[in-house]
């Protein structure tokens, strides 16, 4: 029988299927942060219960650090309190911790493809909803619930209903100026925040097989932004090149014995889908949100769409009103407060290049707050190697050590009220980056033209 990449790697890890649908799912991979682990740790405490298999679990503080001055005692007291208690949990239960200081610490769902931790055909979940982003190594990756967390601490395993499938499929070479966050911002315009919803969607075609794994990890992470379970991608010789020789990577023989078993983790002919899509490269350009969700998204020279398109008018308007919009209005020329380059979207060295690129010899604008908050120690260790430091600064950009920082109001890095905000990352929600932050999502090259124009502009006058 044909199946479907994510029935493969679902099947396989089937522990047992109970009565009702249900399915007991062994977890390969449990990743934790600062955030969801204390309760869950709690809960094991309370109940007398080990953790039943800690050498695959990696822990780190990502959401609450400040991103400056780490080497400094953490200022704020909540996260000061949710960091320290990471750090006892880890040292109590021997849970390997890359702590602020060591270097691999970073952002947990960047360094767990950068060490090699994530490989396809596993399972992985973290108490952290952008756990999608693994799956663009052929894994199936999703977020957990804190008492969830509990559960794989105690058990390696999940109780679950197997989600229904999707695949969508972009196929044809893509404009240039256009990115993988063009492409999901794309996407989630075409079937909105809840488009997804109840599925786990693999993404094909030869525009996706075309990218590398860092923009990979960009579309799988906000497949969660439509509303989806999780996202996938096959994996190809481009996803076994990325994870050779990392640091936990399988070595020598074992590596080839293990992509021997990787090429056969991809849809088989004939396989169906619960739902497909089928959407031109060509048709894709550089996108910009307006609203307070990733589905309200425009090309750059689009224009906002009127209240009569709107299935929710009163939910339309209310949206509009908080980011200070107008129905039919064009973003072209509009003045920019912020710009944020980070997040565990677009914080990789690749996201970085494209950023320094760009900017190299120029000036931001006077207007603009520009900050630049790399995934991880590696990621920050590999810009300085390469000078992008030195391009950042002498651009006006502020490079900040490793952190969630302003992709959410949870630790220093704050956009004030009324505020506008470029963003690479992936929520555009009310508040998100700080009470009344208005947030507009974007690439990397987006954000970087931006910050040196002041304005949001069209970026393909300025490519050449």
């Amino acid at each position: 029988m044909a199946k479907t990449l994510f029935d493969k790697v679902w099947d396989s890890h089937v522990v047992k299927s109970l009565e009702g649908g249900q399915d007991v799912l062994y977890i390969d991979r449990h990743l934790i942060h600062e955030v969801t682990s204390p309760q869950a740790f709690a809960e094991l405490e309370k109940r007398g219960l080990p953790l039943f298999r800690k050498d695959q679990m990696v822990a780190t503080p990502d959401h609450n650090v400040p991103t400056k001055d780490q080497h400094l005692p953490i200022q704020e007291a909540l996260s000061r309190q949710q960091v320290d208690k990471l750090i006892e949990n880890c040292e109590k239960h021997n849970v390997e911790l890359y702590g602020l200081g060591h270097p691999f610490q970073g952002i947990v769902h960047v360094i767990g493809p950068e060490l090699g931790i994530t490989q396809p055909g596993r399972t992985m979940v973290c108490g952290d909803s952008h756990t999608s982003t693994h799956g663009a190594f052929g894994a199936i990756a999703f977020g957990i619930g804190t008492s969830q967390v509990a559960q794989v601490m105690a058990t390696q395993c999940l109780l679950q209903s197997k989600p229904k499938t999707m695949r969508i499929i972009i196929d044809g070479e893509l404009k240039k100026g256009v990115l993988a966050k063009d492409i999901i911002l794309y996407i989630i315009s075409k079937l909105t925040a809840a488009g997804g919803t109840g599925y786990f969607i693999e993404y094909a075609g030869s525009a996706i097989r075309s990218l590398s794994m860092e923009a990979r990890m960009t579309i799988c992470n906000m497949s969660i932004e439509m509303g989806a379970r999780g996202g996938m991608i096959a994996p190809d010789q481009i996803t076994y090149d990325y994870i050779k020789g990392r640091e936990f990577a399988p070595q020598g023989e074992k590596f080839e014995e293990a992509v021997a078993y990787w090429e056969t983790l991809k849809t088989d002919e004939g396989a169906t889908f619960d739902q497909e899509y089928v959407f031109p490269a060509q048709d894709i350009e550089a996108m910009i949100t307006y609203g307070t969700n990733p589905g309200m998204g425009i090309k750059l020279n689009g224009n906002i769409p009127g209240l009569i398109e709107a299935s929710n008018k009163e939910s339309f308007s209310k949206s509009l009103k908080y980011m200070g919009f107008e129905p039919g209005e064009s973003l072209l020329g509009k003045p920019i407060d912020y710009v944020f380059i980070g997040s565990c979207t677009n914080s990789r060295i690749e996201d970085l290049r494209i950023v320094a690129d760009y900017v190299r010899g120029k000036k931001k604008a006077l207007n603009v707050n520009a900050m630049i908050v790399p995934g991880s120690k590696q990621v920050e260790k590999q810009a300085k190697a390469e000078g992008i430091d030195k391009v950042l600064e002498e651009a006006g950009f502020e490079l900040r050590e490793p952190g969630c920082s302003a992709c959410l109001g949870m630790n220093e890095d704050k956009v004030p009220a009324g505020a506008y905000c470029v963003s690479t990352s992936n929520r555009n929600f009310e508040g998100r980056q700080g009470p009344g932050a208005r947030t507009l999502l974007a690439s990397p090259l987006v954000a970087a033209v931006t910050a040196i124009e002041g304005k949001i502009v069209d970026i393909n006058e300025y490519l050449n």
